[in-house]
């Protein structure tokens, strides 16, 4: 069963919220690591006992040689980053195997809302295609988790157990003679298709549409029970998880030899002398903690189908699934609380929920954009003043005037913040440029401006400049 500690730490208050969590042994790093501490311990000190008053000098000295020559070269096993990822892809792959777990919830939904009928015969209907639904998930489960197995061996104790019918255990047993290999978790949502089918024949589903609903999630329910037995049978490749099991023991091994206290031993990188006679290995005991029992988190969640303290309810899954799929099909069919106006009415919407007094403490206002307290002054919020440009820059030359035309335009510096003076510089067009442009067939006829005599300089305020733009726009687009 999964330990769950998250009450405990829902507010982070006083000094060190996880360190409540620590005296706990359900499901601790104690309760995993303590048989392999245990183990390191003894050959640590059967070591340091033997140096101590087994060797002589000589002696001695090839064992200061070989400690030297251990702690040397531990740390070129790349410990850290072969373990973290491992344990970041068991983690991956343990949460994603729960979130492939099917529940019949919407199915019952589905099927309560559908198959119509209040007699005997269409509570049948439902009551048997919800049933064939949790048969199908406690067949996977009983594939995958030693304790579904344990409690349903046999087809016989899902018989006894109401999930099982005699007439289908033969028709099951009959297909495992035929076919023994595959697994038949499939045959009972086949079971349940076929009710449905038979129902909408029968009139008591009332379109196509509904049944495909079901069926779809029926395929849907039968493919997640699929994904279960494919992460049964397809595991963590064999070589990735030998590697990083010969790491972490071979660097303890290292450890035991390399951190034993010899006479002269240096302290680290440094040139000091450790001089403290230390009968207790502090870090390094501290340091088996964190990587052994980073081992140990993988070796539980690899397999959460299985018997360790943090593996899923399984159990209670199967006697939650039918509980709920029975109840919703039949003890809530086509039942619900008599309609009434609700207590806001009248008003719409409510402002606000009400508080109780424990809660009150922790009323909260309205969410705001990270902009709201900008303030920008009334006249930094007036348009600014209209930048000089060319005119030709303003509505184009290309497909607008005539082929001929050639615009330029001299502007003039402002005399305010709204004036402009902007000069026109119209160079005279082709005799027959009109009659060209009215007569042809790739441009749309249009009538052309009476534009101003050639070389006319013409001053003009802002709203004049504008509305002579728009005006050739206008016209250059009939």
């Amino acid at each position: 069963m999964t330990i769950t500690y998250t009450g405990e730490v829902a507010t982070c208050r006083g000094f060190g919220c996880f360190l409540k969590l620590l005296l706990r042994w359900r499901g601790s790093i104690y309760k995993l690591v303590w048989l392999d501490l245990l183990a390191f311990l003894t050959l640590y000190y059967l070591l340091n006992l033997v140096y101590r008053f087994a060797l002589n000098e000589a002696q001695k000295e090839t064992f200061e040689a070989i400690v030297a020559y251990c702690n040397s070269y531990r740390d070129l096993i790349p410990l850290s980053f072969v373990l973290g990822f491992y344990v970041s892809i068991v983690m991956t792959r343990w949460w994603n195997q729960y979130t492939s777990i099917p529940w019949p919830d919407p199915i019952a939904v589905f099927v309560s809302s559908n198959v119509h009928g209040q007699d005997e015969r269409g509570r049948v209907m439902r009551r048997t295609i919800m049933r064939y639904v949790c048969l199908c998930l406690t067949m996977v489960l009983a594939n995958v988790s030693p304790r579904v197995k344990k409690r349903f061996p046999g087809l016989n104790n899902l018989v006894e157990a109401g999930l099982l019918n005699e007439n289908e255990r033969t028709i099951i047993e009959t297909m495992n003679k035929s076919f023994p290999r595959p697994s038949k978790h499939w045959l009972p949502i086949v079971w349940a298709a076929s009710i449905i089918t038979r129902a909408r024949k029968e009139g008591r589903i009332r379109d196509d549409f509904a049944v495909k609903t079901i069926i779809d999630e029926l395929n849907k329910f039968r493919g997640q029970c699929g994904l279960l037995i494919s992460y049964d049978t397809i595991s963590v490749p064999l070589v990735y998880t030998q590697v990083v099991t010969l790491a972490v023991y071979s660097y303890f091994l290292t450890c035991c030899m390399g951190q034993q206290w010899t006479d002269g031993k240096v302290v680290g990188g440094s040139s000091y002398l450790n001089k403290v006679d230390l009968y207790f290995p502090v870090f390094t005991t501290l340091q088996f903690f964190f990587y052994m029992g980073w081992l140990k988190v993988a070796e539980s969640l690899i397999n959460p189908f299985g018997e360790d303290d943090d593996d899923f309810e399984v159990n209670w899954m199967v006697d939650r699934n039918l509980q709920v799929s029975y109840l919703i099909v039949d003890e809530m069919h086509h039942d619900h609380p008599e309609l009434l106006k609700d207590q806001y009415w009248d008003e719409v919407f409510p402002n606000e929920l009400p508080y109780t007094i424990a809660a009150e403490r922790f009323r909260e206002n309205h969410p705001e954009p990270s902009t709201a307290k900008i303030d920008v002054p009334k006249n930094a919020a007036m348009p600014s003043g209209i930048s000089s440009v060319r005119i030709d820059e303003m509505v184009g030359n290309n497909g607008n005037v005539a082929s001929g035309s050639k615009q330029t335009a001299t502007e003039q510096p402002s005399q305010g913040a709204t004036n402009q003076s902007v000069t026109y510089d119209l160079s005279k067009a082709a005799p027959d440029e009109e009659s060209k442009i009215s007569t042809s067939k790739h441009r749309p006829m249009f009538w052309p401006i009476q534009l101003p005599s050639p070389r006319q300089t013409l001053a003009m305020t802002s709203k004049n400049y504008e509305l002579l733009a728009k005006r050739r726009s206008w016209c250059a687009s009939k």
